[in-house]
C-alpha cells in the first residue's frame, strides 16, 4: 500500500563520497560566507519574484544535492527532511543567530530538501516564525509540517498541559498560518494525544480544516495504536511521527507494522538519537546548563558509557562505507522501509550537508541483514525520555 519515488544520487558505495566529505569539511569553515550568500540570493529572489536563488550556486554547497523523493501516503517529500526544533536556541543551547537559521533553511531548499518540520511548541512559536520567513519565497515548492495540541500561555509561553478541544485546534491553526506566512499547512499533526478529548472529535475538526483548505494532510505523533485506527477511520492519516533510530527502535514492534497495514507514512524524529549516534557524545561529554538533554535518563554518564558499543558499531560501518556515523544511522533508517522519512534537526551547515549526504549510502541485502543483526544485539540502557514526557507517548484517546 506504499509507494516509493526515489532517484539514486551516484554509485551506492563510492561515487561522490570523498567529494561530499571534503565539501562538508570546507562548509564547517565557511558557514558565514555560505549562509550570507544564501540570504542575499533569497533577498534578491523575493524582490524580483524569481523562484530560487539568484546568481551562481555557492561552491561549498553545490557538491551535495538531495534528489531522492518518498511518499507519505499521497504526500511526496524529500527522502530526508529538516527538523527545526533546535533553531529557536532553547533546546540544546543557543544558536549563532536567527538570521543564520533562516539562511540555513534556504540553503536546505537549494540542496533539494523539500520537507520541513516545525510545531507551535518549538520556542514556543519562534520555530514556526523562522520557517515562515525562510520558506515564503518558495512556498509552493516545499512541504511544511507543523503540530498542535498544547495549551500554551499566550503571554509567558509556558505549557499548561495538553489541549485538543475543537475550538482550540481551530484557533491554533489560524495562529500557525500567520506565523508560517501561508494559507495552508501541508501536514498537520496532533503533537500528543489528549487523554480528555476523543480522537474522533479531533479528526472531525481537522476534516473541517481540510474542507476549508487550511490543512492538506494530517497525522499523529507518538499515539496509541487504537487511536491510530480510530483516527484513520474518520480521516485517513498521512503520517505517524515517532522517535526512531538505531538508538531507539521501539516503533518496529507494533507501529511500523500498523503503518504498513494502513498505508500510513512514518516520520522519524530524533533520527540521530539527539546527537548520540553521530559520535559527538561520550561518557566524558558535558552538557551545558541550558541543554535539555541533561534530563534524559539515557544521557547519564553511566548510560552513555553503556551505550557506546552502538557508536563503535556505527563508526566501523562508517569506515566500511566511506561515510560518517550519522550517515550510517540515517541510511539505515531509509533502508528499513521506502515510506520512512527521517527529519534530523540541525543548526549547522556542515551537519545539514552531512545529513542529506546519507542519501548516497546504500546497503546490499546481505549488508543490511548484517547491520540489522548487529544493531539488534546491542542493549540500550536508559529511558529515551524523562518520566513525564514518556507518560505522554502511546496514549489512547477516550471513547466518544
Amino acid at each position: 500500500m506504499h509507494e516509493e519515488d526515489s532517484t539514486p544520487n551516484g554509485n551506492p558505495a563510492d561515487r561522490g563520497r570523498r567529494g561530499f566529505l571534503s565539501a562538508a569539511a570546507l562548509a564547517a569553515t565557511s558557514l558565514v560566507a555560505a549562509t550570507g550568500a544564501a540570504s542575499q540570493a533569497y533577498a534578491a529572489s523575493s524582490a524580483t519574484g524569481a523562484r530560487g536563488p539568484a546568481g551562481p550556486r555557492n561552491p561549498v554547497t553545490a557538491s551535495v544535492t538531495q534528489t531522492g523523493r518518498r511518499r507519505l501516503g499521497s504526500l511526496k517529500v524529500s527522502s530526508i527532511g529538516l527538523g527545526t526544533q533546535t533553531m529557536p536556541g532553547n533546546l540544546y543551547g543557543p544558536v549563532t543567530s536567527r538570521k543564520d537559521m533562516v539562511a540555513l533553511i534556504r540553503t536546505a531548499v537549494d540542496q533539494g530538501v523539500t520537507f520541513f518540520d516545525t510545531a507551535e511548541a518549538y520556542g514556543p512559536w519562534e520555530s514556526e516564525r523562522i520557517v515562515g520567513d525562510a520558506l515564503r519565497p518558495v512556498r509552493d515548492d516545499v512541504v511544511i509540517a507543523s503540530k498542535f495540541g498544547w495549551d500554551i500561555d499566550p503571554v509567558t509561553g509556558a505549557r499548561n498541559g495538553l489541549n485538543s478541544r475543537p475550538d482550540h485546534i481551530r484557533q491554533a491553526v489560524d495562529a500557525m498560518l500567520k506565523r508560517l506566512k501561508t494559507d495552508h499547512i501541508d501536514l498537520l499533526y496532533q503533537h500528543r494525544v489528549d487523554p480528555t478529548v476523543p480522537i474522533e472529535d479531533v479528526a472531525d475538526t481537522v476534516k473541517d480544516l481540510v474542507a476549508q483548505g487550511k490543512v492538506l494532510h494530517w497525522g499523529l505523533s507518538e499515539p496509541g495504536l487504537g487511536t491510530v485506527r480510530r483516527a484513520h477511520a474518520i480521516l485517513p492519516l498521512t503520517a505517524i511521527q515517532n522517535e526512531y533510530s538505531t538508538l531507539w527502535r521501539g516503533p518496529e514492534q507494533n507501529v511500523l507494522p500498523l503503518c504498513e497495514e494502513l498505508g500510513i507514512g512514518f516520520v522519524c524524529w530524533a533520527p540521530l538519537g539527539m546527537g548520540f549516534t553521530t559520535g559527538a557524545m561520550s561518557p566524558y561529554f558535558r552538557f551545558t546548563a541550558d541543554d535539555r538533554r541533561t534530563a534524559f535518563p539515557r544521557n547519564s554518564r553511566d548510560n552513555l558509557a553503556a551505550n557506546m558499543p552502538l557508536v563503535q558499531l556505527l563508526q566501523e560501518w562508517a569506515v566500511r562505507k566511506g561515510a560518517t556515523p550519522a550517515q550510517i544511522d540515517l541510511a539505515w533508517l531509509l533502508a528499513q522501509k521506502p515510506w520512512i522519512v527521517p527529519i534530523p534537526s540541525t543548526t549547522r551547515l556542515s551537519h545539514l550537508l552531512e545529513n542529506i549526504g546519507a542519501e548516497e549510502v546504500r546497503f546490499t541485502p546481505a549488508e543490511l541483514q548484517e547491520l540489522n543483526t548487529a544493531v539488534a544485539a546491542i542493549t540500550i540502557h536508559g529511558d529515551r525520555l524523562p518520566p513525564e514526557a514518556l507518560a505522554m507517548t502511546g496514549v489512547e484517546a477516550p471513547p466518544r
